[in-house]
């Protein structure tokens, strides 16, 4: 790949560059192998939704495509929470990306637990940083709380270490890959980067957040097994959720059904296959979003065509996974749920 090329596959992973284009382009000019952070959370439920596993293989192979390598921050080390449950559930995440085909050779993981305990006498002096640069108000942005009165100081805590932890990796992170709900802590880490001596200001690539399969629902919640479909849902799991979920005739924004076959279907297939009799309109496999869109709009393609096709392409997708926990012993073949 030539450089364009290069930025244009790194691009297509977000839906908005914190720094711009040019900054990219100058970037992977300047730097042919530049570092790019990714992180992951994993939750004492031991959850882990499709995005967490299949969208973020499909984003870090791209980027190791693109020439990058690519660290992961498994952030075990948080306020709360059962220690040796969230490992558990960390490690459970590294294998299911490894079922996925992640491209683990050019993937560095790191557990933050380690990373603070070798350099806590770097790393707290910048949170304590961080925290003296920033104002409460700008914390309350990031946290959306509707009620200031109700919000805990731990929870003001949480957009000043992720900061922290983006700066803290040896000073080295040119691209950051985060979701969207993340864009003031990109801000934040990138004007705070500027008072850090051999620091660079990192890029940041925000991703699109999948919403919750139910009506409303902005985003995924693991607390609620029925908002997403995750990574240990069978068969049976998957139906029952695609078919209860929000797909309203001839809708296309807020429609969950949709944005699964744009961001995790399509990228991973390449297509989307329905099958129907031909009074329903015969069988049809749509190779792009916007023919999908287009017949959807239209009521050529009708919720009750786009459920049973959506819940055989996840299925297809997650069977890896399945078959991974089933024979591979070291992996365990218990679900961390």
């Amino acid at each position: 790949m030539d450089v364009e090329e290069r930025a244009a596959t790194l691009l297509s992973t977000a839906e908005e560059c914190v720094g711009g284009e040019d900054e990219l382009l100058t970037l992977l000019h300047d730097k042919p192998s530049p570092i790019c952070f990714h992180s992951f959370q994993p939750s004492a439920s031991g959850r882990l939704d499709i995005a967490q596993g299949v969208g973020k293989v499909i984003d870090v192979n791209k980027m190791i495509r693109a020439g990058c390598r690519v660290k992961i921050l498994i952030e075990d080390q948080r306020m709360g929470g059962d220690l040796s449950k969230i490992r558990t559930t960390g490690r459970h995440m590294i294998e299911v990306w490894k079922a996925l085909g992640m491209d683990l050779d050019g993937v560095e993981f790191l557990w933050s637990s380690e990373e603070i305990s070798k350099r806590a006498h770097l790393y707290w002096p910048m949170v304590m940083g961080l925290a003296r640069e920033t104002k409460v108000v700008r914390l309350a942005r990031y946290i959306l709380h509707p009620n200031a009165e109700n919000v805990k100081v731990d929870q003001l805590w949480e957009p000043i270490m992720r900061c922290a932890d983006i700066l803290f990796l040896d000073l080295e992170a040119d691209i950051c890959q985060m979701g969207m709900d993340q864009r003031e802590v990109s801000m934040m880490a990138r004007e705070y980067s500027e008072h850090i001596e051999g620091a660079s200001k990192p890029i940041f690539l925000l991703h699109h957040l999948l919403p919750g399969l139910k009506e409303g629902q902005q985003k995924m919640s693991n607390s609620d097994p029925y908002s997403a479909i995750f990574m240990f849902d069978n068969e049976v799991d998957v139906k029952s959720k695609i078919k209860k979920a929000f797909c309203p005739v001839k809708i296309t924004e807020g429609n969950p059904c949709l944005e699964y076959i744009q961001h995790i279907v399509f990228p991973w297939v390449g297509k989307f296959e329905v099958l129907r009799n031909e009074r329903s309109g015969g069988n049809r496999t749509y190779v792009t979003m916007e023919e999908l869109l287009e017949d959807y709009i239209s009521g050529a393609l009708h919720p009750g065509d786009v459920k049973p096709a959506l819940a055989k392409a996840i299925n297809h997708i997650l069977q890896p996974v399945r078959d991974h926990f089933k024979k591979n012993s070291d992996a365990n073949c218990q679900s961390p749920v």
